[in-house]
């Protein structure tokens, strides 16, 4: 059949347009917390830090008992419940602020119960997206959330500047809460047949059970860590992200300061490469159709990890933006083209009664391995120095394709996955 241009269906439209409305919302409030915690409550940089590896380590705790919880419940509450929580905490925000009564404290709880919800509602959805559209299609769909993506981090981050210097810096906090609130209306607007569509492509499990066991809780990760194909990937993808972000606060850093980049400069550099995202999910399903998703992943998974080791070597001026700038457009285009092929093998290799725990398992490691790794990484940076540890990270990045599967072997549907 034809390409990505092909409609998916209402319901997917549906939720493609709440995952759009509050994508953008998130990353219009790029970097909200930071912002307020050093413009309003005068916060330094470890209290910073301290902040966002907190909340992002305690939410991805918090979330491991979600996931079993979600797995035999119908999905679109769940989402609907997410996006909720998630609008009501960021709204506590500015009503604390206009209160006077906006402190670290809460700002930290905030950002754990958000990232508690982002997981459960990324491994819900994912669950939810394989009853909405055929196994045919999921390459599409995921392209188009890799497109969606890009696009609204290539806008988001700019359009939130210039929205904290005229409005201050709760207007993206507010932004961000009316987003998941649409994205809940969108959501809600999907017409209820999960079930049944659920019970028409895909076995029920023997036993729903009605309350959370603790046994429960492992099977995600023992479905990753026992399949051949996900298990590489699994290993790869830990070490690329955290060796990708890990260096970022560091380059901020090298640019902000040592280099004397203005604030817009530095937007600019991570703004305009995200065009690659666009491009890269674009070609994902072509290039799949041609070469073989094996082929694709391993490539671009090789390719992707060539480019970072360049950022050692920027320097001032407009040569140092260029080379930024290229770096990151190669990276992000090698990313857009991955991540669709990785999200449908992922998907397609997991059976229908442990999808949300296998989601939940894997973005619950993502974001504790790469808290870790970046308060590790700062440690580096104040013994060698920012650009000495952003080298470093790009060098170890030279060495995980390695772990990238070199075969693809076809989908297992049983229940040991």
């Amino acid at each position: 059949m034809a390409g990505g241009g092909r409609s998916l269906g209402r319901r997917f439209g549906w939720l493609w347009a709440a995952y759009a409305v509050s994508t953008f919302g998130t990353r219009l409030a790029f970097d909200a917390f930071p912002l307020i915690a050093v413009l309003v409550l005068h916060a330094g940089a470890t209290e910073v830090a301290l902040l966002a590896a907190s909340g992002l380590a305690v939410g991805a705790v918090v979330a491991v008992p979600l996931g079993a919880w979600v797995e035999f419940r119908e999905k679109r509450p769940v989402l609907v419940a997410a996006d909720l929580i998630r609008c009501a905490a960021l709204l506590s925000i500015p009503v604390a602020f206009a209160l006077d009564g906006l402190g670290l404290g809460q700002l930290l709880v905030v950002s754990v119960v958000v990232a508690a919800a982002d997981i459960t509602f990324g491994a819900a959805s994912g669950a939810y997206l394989k009853s909405l559209v055929p196994p045919e299609d999921l390459l599409v769909a995921n392209g188009r959330f890799e497109a969606t993506t890009w696009t609204a981090t290539a806008l988001g981050p700019p359009l939130g500047g210039v929205a904290v210097g005229v409005f201050g810096p709760m207007a993206t906090v507010l932004a961000d809460a009316v987003s998941y609130l649409l994205s809940a209306l969108g959501i809600r607007a999907i017409d209820g047949k999960e079930r049944q569509q659920t019970a028409r492509t895909q076995p029920a499990p023997a036993t729903a059970p009605s309350g959370l066991r603790m046994s429960d809780l492992p099977a995600g990760w023992r479905h990753i860590l026992t399949h051949p194909t996900l298990r590489p990937l699994f290993l790869n993808t830990l070490a690329v992200n955290a060796l990708i972000m890990a260096p970022a606060p560091l380059l901020s850093v090298l640019m902000l300061g040592q280099l004397g980049f203005t604030p817009w400069q530095y937007g600019l550099a991570f703004a305009v490469p995200c065009l690659g995202g666009l491009l890269g999910s674009r070609l994902s399903r072509p290039l799949v159709a041609r070469y073989g998703r094996r082929r694709v992943l391993l490539t671009t998974g090789t390719l992707r990890a060539c480019w970072p080791v360049g950022l050692a070597f920027v320097g001032p001026g407009t040569s140092g933006l260029l080379l930024v700038m290229a770096v990151e457009f190669g990276l992000i285009t090698c990313m857009g083209v991955f991540t669709p092929a990785l999200a449908t093998t992922r998907l397609e290799r997991t059976p229908p009664d442990r999808t949300t725990r296998t989601l939940s398992a894997w973005s619950i490691t993502s974001r504790t391995t790469t808290a870790a790794v970046t308060a590790l990484w700062g440690l580096l940076a104040a013994l060698t120095g920012p650009r000495t540890a952003i080298a470093l990270a790009g060098v170890l990045l030279l060495a995980t394709p390695l772990l990238l599967p070199r075969h693809e072997r076809a989908p297992r549907h049983s229940a040991a996955g």
